[in-house]
């Protein structure tokens, strides 16, 4: 097995490297004057099984096109020189919310992006927490690896309910199956029922509107689950209708954190008691005095470790993530 990462997500990687117990295969990225560039390996992969990671966040010094571009040459350059068998490790996939049309003409960027990374040769995907599922299963013919945070973020979330009544909600009504996924897995390590909710959302022209809750979450602690945080007004509208229908606190987890334009006042707004997301985007973008504080980090790179380490011995995914075969 080699593991490499480019230059734009290697911190991330080297977490993953470390968990595994094993050091980043070598590589070179060259940048040129009129702005073109080139990476390649510096050693052989003829032969070998390949896991190149890239993160297709945006800053703080490339775009997610950048990044997409850089990643789609280095996994052809593997297939180029003989790997066996080339994975794309991708913690946040970038264009996954636009995976449908939902104005006339619309694009649907997420199936091109597929197309792209299956016609450099990629034999497999794994990412984390995607918008959509079943349009991202849907969109690609290589096999797929769909991970999400109900791992990551239960035992966080078991330590801020005690013994008060709890509601898992979605924010949206099309995250209502992600919360379902994760009021299960509370439920069944707290050992008692655990409620569901769902906001009303639509949005058009990047405007949202809706304010109707749906769910019973008086006296609870509300645990809002959502794929990410981008500007953080989905979470606090969220976070604001259950607290006025009687919830004791809201607390947000999502697994990545865009935090753009205005997103730290949404972070500080006093409904929403504290947010959860992962290392798969960085919070550059944050103030030091925010994260640890009002946001705390949770590291997916053990979760991508053992992923991998089960992929290239061939164990079971399902038992991995789910504890079963």
């Amino acid at each position: 097995m080699l593991l490499f990462a480019l230059n734009a997500t290697r911190t991330f990687a080297e977490e993953i490297a470390a968990t595994l117990g094993v050091e980043l295969s070598a590589h070179e990225e060259r940048e040129f004057e009129d702005g073109e560039h080139k990476a390649r390996p510096l050693v052989s992969v003829r032969g070998e099984d390949v896991y190149v990671i890239q993160s297709l966040h945006g800053g703080p010094d490339q775009s997610p096109n950048d990044k997409f571009c850089r990643l789609l040459f280095f996994l052809a350059t593997m297939k180029e020189n003989g790997a066996a068998r080339v994975t794309a490790v991708i913690p946040y996939l970038a264009y996954s919310r636009k995976d449908r049309q939902t104005k006339p003409r619309d694009p649907v960027t997420t199936r091109y992006v597929a197309k792209l990374i299956e016609a450099v040769g990629a034999d497999r995907v794994i990412t984390l927490d995607v918008h959509n599922v079943v349009a991202f299963q849907n969109a690609f013919r290589c096999e797929t690896v769909h991970l999400d945070t109900r791992r990551l973020f239960a035992a966080r979330a078991l330590a801020l309910v005690g013994d008060r009544r709890v509601v898992v909600a979605s924010p949206d009504p099309g995250g209502v199956k992600r919360a379902q996924l994760f009021r299960e897995t509370i439920e069944s390590m707290l050992g008692r029922p655990v409620g569901g909710a769902f906001m009303e959302k639509r949005r058009s022209a990047g405007v949202v509107t809706g304010n109707l809750l749906i769910g019973d979450v008086a006296d609870a602690t509300v645990l809002i689950v959502d794929d990410l945080i981008s500007s953080g007004g989905t979470m606090t509208r969220a976070a604001r209708a259950c607290r006025e229908g009687g919830a004791k606190a809201a607390y947000a987890f999502a697994a990545h954190g865009l935090f753009t334009g205005d997103a730290a006042s949404a972070l500080r707004d006093p409904d929403l008691a504290k947010t959860f997301v992962t290392d798969t985007v960085p919070p550059f973008r944050l103030e030091k005095s925010l994260v640890g504080g009002r946001v705390e980090i949770v590291s997916a790179a053990p979760l991508f470790a053992e992923t991998i380490l089960a992929l290239h011995e061939g164990n079971s995914i399902n038992a991995l993530l789910e504890g079963r075969d």
